[in-house]
């Protein structure tokens, strides 16, 4: 019997290319408009690549055949779990191997926030400091003593309140699903935020939490907070979040990702006061991305050679995504 054909584009070495092959056709379409992806994936059983891709009914019509869509990425909000598995299709992705650098690069955040790092070093780039010139950046402040808000308490959130720990912050978590065993003091959301000198959001994106902070959750923050965001970008209201500097409700934003990726040039966030943005980042170590790519790849090679992925977010899917059509 021939082998499964998959549809990949993400940028493979020779040697990942190779170790696909020995499960199925690999099909690069690297930088492809999506007319050329959709028209590829008509004889498809996978598609590889990232969660920039969205898989609607448009996707689903072109390729009768497909059973796995591997993410690279922890998240899968191209993609509707419950949908795909109601068409058979195993829905994967890479959490876990990405929780350590998005916990390190959070703190690091909270550290450029505290010390006022972006500010200094703009002062001295702009001779400043050789000048002598007034205007040097305000203090900044411990993190010693300080309350760290987890909002999601998943392996990220665990992760960035271990390394919190380290500098003496205490913490305090919401999650929709709370850990009854676990003796770190949990908060209602709106108890959280009026409690916390740092928020840091830990969740995926869902309908229900899309802009779950907005005018209001800002509100009874602290005008000394900072927000954090290293999850998904839509989970603020960005023009609230503008809104909210430029009026001096909260402190800052440190923020990894933002709603539209990259923003456009109008954007309020990017005119902001007191902002800290990064270009999604979060992942970007090379050990990381390594280890993220080689899950990728391990999901996709498994479903299509009959057996269970390490990581499926619907699981309920594979038994029908674990037998070819033909």
């Amino acid at each position: 019997m021939f082998k499964p054909r998959a549809c990949v584009t993400l940028a493979l070495n020779p040697e990942s290319l190779e170790r696909l092959s020995t499960v199925c056709e690999p099909v690069s379409l690297l930088g492809a408009p999506r007319a050329e992806v959709l028209r590829a994936l008509s004889a498809a059983e996978g598609l590889l690549g990232s969660n920039q891709f969205t898989i609607d009914d448009e996707v689903y019509a072109a390729a009768p055949r497909l059973r796995v869509i591997s993410n690279f990425g922890v998240g899968y909000n191209n993609v509707d779990p419950g949908e795909a598995a109601r068409r058979g299709i195993a829905v994967c992705n890479t959490p876990g191997v990405l929780s350590a650098a998005v916990a390190d690069l959070t703190i690091g955040l909270i550290i450029m926030a505290s010390r006022r790092l972006v500010e200094n070093r703009a002062y001295v780039m702009d001779s400043g400091w050789t000048s002598r010139r007034p205007g040097a950046p305000e203090l900044g402040f411990d993190l010693a003593g300080k309350v760290l808000g987890l909002v999601g308490y998943g392996r990220i959130g665990r992760m960035t309140a271990e390394r919190a720990r380290a500098f003496g912050m205490a913490h305090v978590y919401y999650d929709v699903v709370r850990d009854s065993a676990d003796t770190t003091p949990y908060r209602e959301l709106d108890a959280l935020l009026a409690q916390s000198d740092f928020v840091s959001l830990h969740t995926n994106l869902t309908p229900e939490n899309t802009h779950m902070i907005g005018p209001r959750e800002l509100a009874l923050m602290k005008r000394s907070a900072w927000i954090v965001n290293t999850s998904r970008g839509p989970v603020i209201d960005e023009v609230a979040l503008a809104a909210a500097l430029s009026a001096g409700t909260i402190a800052g934003a440190a923020l990894d990702v933002l709603e539209v990726e990259p923003p456009p040039a109008a954007s309020p966030i990017l005119s902001a006061p007191n902002t800290i943005l990064l270009p999604h980042i979060g992942s970007a170590t090379v050990e990381t991305r390594a280890a993220m790519l080689d899950l990728s790849i391990t999901n996709v090679m498994a479903v299509l050679a009959g057996e269970r992925p390490p990581e499926c977010v619907n699981p309920e899917a594979l038994e029908r995504a674990l037998v070819r059509r033909i």
